[in-house]
């Protein structure tokens, strides 16, 4: 997927998630610009977080997650 200067994002979905992703949307009084920036915003921050697991080999990180 090509990345170009411009704000635009396209993502191709299948059309019935597209459909049920949309209505409900609707039903929660939001866009799908909307919903998508504040996802995204989050998913931006939460990669800037320092992680405690991270310094961990991944079999300790799986076990220390699991409680």
């Amino acid at each position: 997927m090509s990345v170009g200067p411009s704000g635009r994002i396209v993502v191709e979905v299948e059309p019935e998630l597209k459909r049920e992703l949309h209505s409900a949307l609707v039903k929660d009084g939001q866009t799908l610009k909307d919903w998508f920036v504040k996802r995204a915003e989050e998913y931006v921050r939460e990669g800037q977080q320092l992680n405690f697991f991270d310094n961990l080999p991944p079999a300790k990180q799986a076990q220390d997650r699991a409680g």
